[in-house]
């Protein structure tokens, strides 16, 4: 069989865009870039500039970062021209998109660190906008995306290629595309589709629909977010851009309301924030409301809006601010909470300072209309505000049969006008599907874990008596279950959860067991409204969590709540009570997504409406159904790596006649197959295919040292990384153990070293040595594993001075150092931790001599360590240390001009990348080396 060679496929794809509007151009290298770019710029401007002038120009384009320069592109700069007058450069058309000069290249050559040649780069009025990277059919799109992520690292800084603002990769059947952010992974690249969300695949189809230059253009310049909060532009997914358009078409067209029906987890707060932006600028549109609810309002939000309309936001619980905004006729763009709108709207003397606005066209968004907007606010903004258009955004509308108070979404808003629904989601990998057990469904294993009787069956089968269900002995054995299953669920710690209760008395029981049972490292928090009825439509979730704030409540529950805040601030060094309730909400919501917390117990909160990628587990011993349902197990789905193949549901109440009606609800009907994650027993079978596909290849690990050429181990490589996704599947479950999958554990990891072997072997290669292995994506956080801690190392270290014959102890010590092979971070401490063994364990008397002798050892090791990176690259120790602290405090390395403030002078230009690059892997490698 024969395959499409890259060239070919390149051939054809540079015909197809000079039929849709781009001239080809010959550009072999940066000088031809810099010279096609003054000759095009001159072009778009309608002027000649001198070498004094374009060269002020260069130096303009130059400066900042690839986010700075995502602005500089559309902006304009006042050129001192010689004669001493001033012209505004354009470098792109924000308005009339197709009104800009279009030229496509191929083979462009760049010389950074190393010296790169690109496939197909889209050039508009002489910048180079769009990357094309292309791989022959039958090749994995990673491979291209890889390519792309190598650019970035060895030529692509300093370079006009930082005004990328948009990839695309492509082996000629699957195309994708995706955003200039050097940061992100794989997962972060989207396929185009049509309106009804049909994927176009074929690179031919695509390049029809999405590079034609007027579309292409219109993505830069309407639908790509320069999201300030992160310092990255975002290009919207495909549905995202359609439920822009939908509702901008409506607004042009008619006074008619409507709603967007995006799946939870896909981003409906950044497809609002830009159809905000958009109606905004348009003429006819006198105001814009972009309503949240009150604990939305995040500092991402609040930082966005205000980037784009200075002043959008006002963070503050002051009504009187937003009634100012309302008055001010210049105000265009106002972001509030459901909250003081609701304030506003129902005060006469308010009302009064904005009664112009009762018959102009304004526009309504609610970032979540599944709830506050039901009933008496929604009557009050239609009278209010006669003739604004409202548009609701949510993941799981209210129909007739999930409706609460019998108003559906419909009722409401109208027409939907565009859905993207679960399965959507996740046949697209923008969310994860869901692994449910249902706890007692299984037969018993592992008799150290559990009771065999620790549920039911009639538990199981829907007993629903309170009685029972929150009888002490159900709630302990219940605690014990979650204590155990926790490290499996959350790949020891990697991870977190939550704990949904049915209410807050039963929660007060489950803390209280937890705080008594857990060990001192497992950290746990809680969070519950302690007004009287918030366990009132719980099992739909239908609750304000903030409505009850500043009121007395419910007593014993505020003091119960009040001394787990003080559990929460000696954790913590913290100071929140009770009355500071927002302030320690926003706290725990950070936490939680930061992982500082194991183990969050809640009744209703942060159920709805909360994304952490971190957390992949939820622990349900309530009732839900329909949208609360979905919207709970939500939470776990956001994607992260490829070591979270899904978000994990165990529940301890029978609801799968719940979830499979939901499902109904809001999926199609394949929702089934694509929501739910194979069960163990399928993903097994999937395991020991794979094993025997692997065998064929090697019989054993150690037969990986007779692969010959780079083909064979990247075969090997390909078909062990399929079993690694597996198996990271698989090892979630209660059934998991390696001795029914026909492999030893022992076996396994021998060949999970010879993998990282190859790793090894291919980054410290010579870069000018191509390789098909330098296209795989290795996935090493597959690899590693988080019970290795300097405890334990201390532990297996002192039990060698128990050992008394010298064979044995020998044995024992490959034995521990073999641990360090397994595990892609712990590696780089192998050779001095056997150092260690070899030269300072003999000279110790005891084993409890151990532990201060090796910490004394390692910092003397991590100190040399720094003094010679200092001494090296002549920056000062005690600043070098300072920058390794901030970096292990924020997992953020520092930026090139704080390393370069550091040198005892301004390193050259072409020295300078150099320098920051290799002081920043110091610091990865030092923290890597010594960090636990």
């Amino acid at each position: 069989m024969t395959h499409q060679s890259e060239q070919q496929l390149e051939k054809e794809l540079m015909q197809q865009l000079n039929r849709l509007g781009f001239e080809n151009v010959t550009i072999p290298d940066s000088d031809a870039l810099v010279t096609n770019l003054r000759t095009q710029l001159e072009k778009f401007n309608q002027t000649a500039f001198s070498d004094s002038e374009f060269s002020r120009i260069r130096n303009h384009l130059n400066k900042g970062d690839r986010f700075a320069k995502a602005k500089t592109l559309r902006d304009r700069f006042a050129l001192a021209r010689d004669n001493e007058s001033t012209f505004w450069v354009k470098f792109f058309n924000m308005d009339q998109w197709c009104k800009n000069e279009y030229q496509v290249a191929h083979q462009i050559t760049q010389e950074g660190q190393y010296k790169n040649r690109y496939d197909v780069t889209l050039l508009i009025n002489g910048l180079p906008l769009v990357q094309i990277e292309l791989k022959r059919r039958g090749m994995e799109m990673k491979e291209a995306f890889n390519q792309i992520k190598r650019y970035h690292r060895h030529s692509f800084t300093g370079t006009l290629f930082e005004y990328i603002q948009i990839f695309v990769v492509s082996n000629g059947v699957n195309t994708k595309y995706f955003a200039n952010n050097p940061n992100q992974s794989f997962e972060q690249t989207f396929f185009w589709t049509d309106v009804e969300n049909r994927k176009i695949t074929q690179l031919s189809e695509f390049a029809e629909s999405f590079l034609e230059k007027c579309a292409v253009s219109a993505m830069i310049a309407e639908y790509t977010v320069l999201a300030e909060s992160l310092q990255i532009p975002m290009v919207l997914r495909p549905y995202q851009y359609y439920a822009v358009k939908a509702i901008e078409k409506r607004v042009r067209e008619s006074h008619k309301n409507g709603y967007i029906w995006h799946t939870t987890g896909s981003g409906k707060t950044l497809t609002s924030y830009k159809t905000s932006q958009v109606l905004s600028l348009m003429p006819e549109v006198k105001k814009v409301l972009f309503v949240v609810d009150r604990k939305d309002l995040d500092i991402q939000t609040t930082k966005e809006f205000n980037s784009f309309s200075d002043g959008s936001v006002d963070g503050t619980d002051n009504t009187r601010h937003l009634v100012k905004q309302l008055k001010d006729k210049n105000r265009k763009l106002i972001v509030t909470t459901i909250q003081k709108l609701d304030i506003a709207i129902g005060r006469e003397s308010y009302l009064a300072q904005f009664e112009y606005l009762k018959n102009q066209k304004m526009v309504i968004i609610f970032d979540e209309c599944h709830r506050s907007q039901f009933g008496l606010t929604h009557a009050r903004i239609k009278a209010c505000f006669q003739k604004a258009q409202l548009f609701g955004f949510t993941g799981t509308p209210i129909f007739a049969d999930n409706n609460v108070g019998g108003v559906t979404t419909a009722d409401v808003f109208g027409q939907c006008l565009h859905k993207y629904i679960i399965t959507h989601a996740i046949d697209d990998n923008n969310v994860l599907g869901f692994a449910v057990e249902y706890v007692g469904r299984y037969k018993q294993k592992d008799t150290d874990t559990l009771d065999a009787d620790i549920f039911a069956d009639a538990m199981v089968e829907g007993i629903d008596t309170r009685e029972v269900l929150e009888s002490d002995d159900r709630l302990n054995k219940i605690a014990d279950y979650v204590l155990a299953d926790w490290k499996r669920k959350t790949k020891h710690g990697k991870f977190n959860a939550i704990f949904a209760t049915t209410s807050i008395e039963v929660l007060k029981k489950y803390y209280t067991l937890f705080k008594s049972k857990k060990s001192e490292d497992f950290k746990i928090a809680t969070i519950f409204t302690y007004r009287v009825n918030e366990d009132d439509s719980s099992d739909m979730l239908d609750v304000d969590v903030f409505a009850g704030e500043g009121t007395a409540g419910n007593q014993h529950s505020r003091d119960f709540l009040e001394d787990c805040i003080k559990d929460y601030n000696k954790l913590y060094s913290t100071n929140f009570t009770t009355d500071r309730f927002y302030s320690y909400y926003k706290d725990l919501q950070k936490r939680i997504k930061d992982k500082q917390v194991d183990l969050v117990l809640v009744v209703n909160m942060f159920l709805t409406g909360f994304d952490s990628p971190r957390l992949n587990t939820l622990y349900v011993d309530k009732n839900l159904r329909y949208h609360g349902l979905i919207q709970a197990y939500s939470r776990t789905n956001r994607l992260l790596n490829s070591d979270k193949p899904h978000g994990n549901i165990i529940s301890f109440r029978n609801l799968k006649e719940a979830t499979d009606k939901a499902l109904a609800l809001f999926g199609d009907e394949n929702a089934k197959e694509v929501v739910f994650k194979k069960p163990y027993e399928e993903q097994k079978k999937d395991f020991e295919n794979k094993l025997a596909e692997l065998r064929e290849k090697i019989p054993t690990a150690s037969d990986v040292n007779n692969l010959q050429g780079d083909e064979e181990k990247a075969a090997f490589v390909k078909t062990f990384r399929d079993l690694l996704r597996i198996k990271s599947s698989l090892e979630t479950f209660a059934e998991f153990s390696f001795a029914e999958l026909g492999i030893s554990e022992q076996e396994f990891y021998d060949c999970q070293s010879k993998y990282l072997d190859i790793h090894e072997e291919r980054k410290n290669h010579d870069p000018d040595d191509e390789s098909i292995l330098d296209q795989i994506d290795f996935e090493l956080e597959l690899t590693v594993r988080d019970i290795i801690d300097f405890d334990y190392i201390i532990k297996l270290i002192a039990g060698l001075k128990n050992i008394s014959s010298d064979v044995v102890r020998e044995k024992k010590t490959e034995e521990i150092l073999k641990l360090f092979d397994r595990d892609v971070k712990l590696r780089k401490k192998k050779e001095l931790i056997r150092k260690f063994i070899e030269e300072n364990l003999p000279k110790l008397s005891h084993a409890d001599d151990v532990e201060k002798s090796f910490e004394e050892f390692w910092n003397s090791k991590r100190s040399e360590a720094l003094r010679k990176v200092a001494e090296t690259e002549n920056i000062p120790l005690a600043k070098f240390e300072q920058l390794i602290g901030e970096y292990l405090y924020t997992q953020k390395l520092p930026h090139g001009q704080t390393i370069v403030d550091l040198l005892p002078e301004e390193p050259r230009i072409l020295e300078r990348q150099g320098i920051i690059d290799r002081i920043k892997s110091a610091i990865e490698n030092i923290v890597d080396m010594f960090e636990w």
